[in-house]
């Protein structure tokens, strides 16, 4: 295998050498998922899962070639390369609006189902049942109840509508022509003259720029003592940490045939993290939907908070497990 090569004797290869099987590997992935996800996406229950795999599958091959395509352009076609980008960005953010609205969902109905006294929604404790803990406990049951029957309309109508939009998407001659220059990727790489250059000449100096812009990006993340808990503005440099994450892990994969290992439980945690921005943000636009009762509104204004909570915990666990040093991880 070349990923070998990568690792022994990348100092003997060219740029082109090291990039273009890289590229040709995942462009094969995406047509090999692609082919799966037209497999299983028949009408029926049985091709479901399957097919959702599949477009979990063509997702990563897609970010994959984006973000090569992004930190190594210099070594590739320009245009060629930024054209497909886009192309490929466009197609992954489609297909992943589906699966982010069954994620969130399925997030949100199990934190309602965990909120204290939702189980027990008409408890009732001898002489202390009027208590007002007790009627707090007893609204928020159903509360729960209602806004889980809220969440599961709203968030289910825009996964069917995603749903929609991606099948449309897979139809279009847009995607066609992204698969067929994909399809052509997995045969030749347009390189372009630079490539021509020692691989630790051409490819080490864009990978490590992705590093220190992803050591850069943590360096600014807000400390514990500054932020807000339920500032979602501040959510945007973790957001940005992730991708900068992202981007730094396929260039690592390129130079050094493998990601980083160290690197995992962070990128787990930004992962949460995002989620739980994300179903704290639908949360509360639940709560914003008119004339719902006053106990759906509290219900959801619990999950809200118990969201945030999540978000706090999740920036914790990527502190907790960053593994360099204790400047990179807050601003002085």
């Amino acid at each position: 295998m070349r990923r070998h090569d990568h690792q022994t004797t990348q100092a003997d290869l060219t740029a082109g050498a090291v990039l273009a099987p890289y590229l040709q590997e995942q462009a094969a992935e995406f047509l090999r998922s692609l082919r799966l996800h037209r497999e299983n996406s028949a009408p029926t229950d049985a091709g479901t899962h399957g097919a959702e795999e599949a477009a979990g599958a063509l997702r990563r091959s897609s970010r994959r070639i984006g973000g090569t395509l992004h930190t190594f352009r210099a070594a590739l076609d320009a245009t060629w390369a930024e054209q497909l980008r886009t192309e490929l960005a466009w197609l992954s953010g489609t297909l992943a609006r589906e699966h982010a609205y069954a994620t969130r969902l399925g997030r949100l109905l199990e934190a309602l189902h965990a909120l204290p006294g939702t189980s027990l929604p008409t408890a009732r404790n001898g002489a202390g049942a009027d208590s007002a803990a007790d009627k707090e406990r007893a609204a928020l049951g159903v509360g729960a109840a209602r806004a889980g029957a809220l969440l599961e309309r709203q968030l289910t109508l825009a996964r069917t509508r995603a749903h929609s939009a991606a099948l449309q998407a897979l139809g279009s001659s847009r995607f066609h022509a992204v698969a067929d220059a994909v399809a052509l990727l997995a045969s030749e790489v347009p390189l372009a003259p630079a490539a021509a250059a020692p691989a630790e000449e051409m490819l080490h100096g864009p990978a490590d720029r992705a590093e220190q812009q992803l050591l850069t990006a943590v360096a600014a993340l807000p400390s514990d003592r500054a932020v807000e808990p339920y500032n979602e503005a501040q959510d945007a440099p973790w957001h940005r940490t992730r991708l900068l994450l992202r981007l730094h892990r396929y260039a690592h994969e390129v130079v050094r045939g493998a990601p980083d290992p160290v690197l995992a439980e962070p990128g787990h945690a930004l992962d949460l993290h995002r989620d739980a921005s994300e179903a704290a943000a639908a949360a509360a636009s639940a709560a914003r939907t008119p004339r719902i009762a006053p106990a759906t509104a509290y219900a959801l204004g619990v999950l809200h908070a118990d969201q945030r909570h999540e978000v706090e915990a999740a920036r914790g666990v990527f502190r907790a497990s960053w593994p360099y040093t204790a400047a990179a991880v807050t601003a002085p």
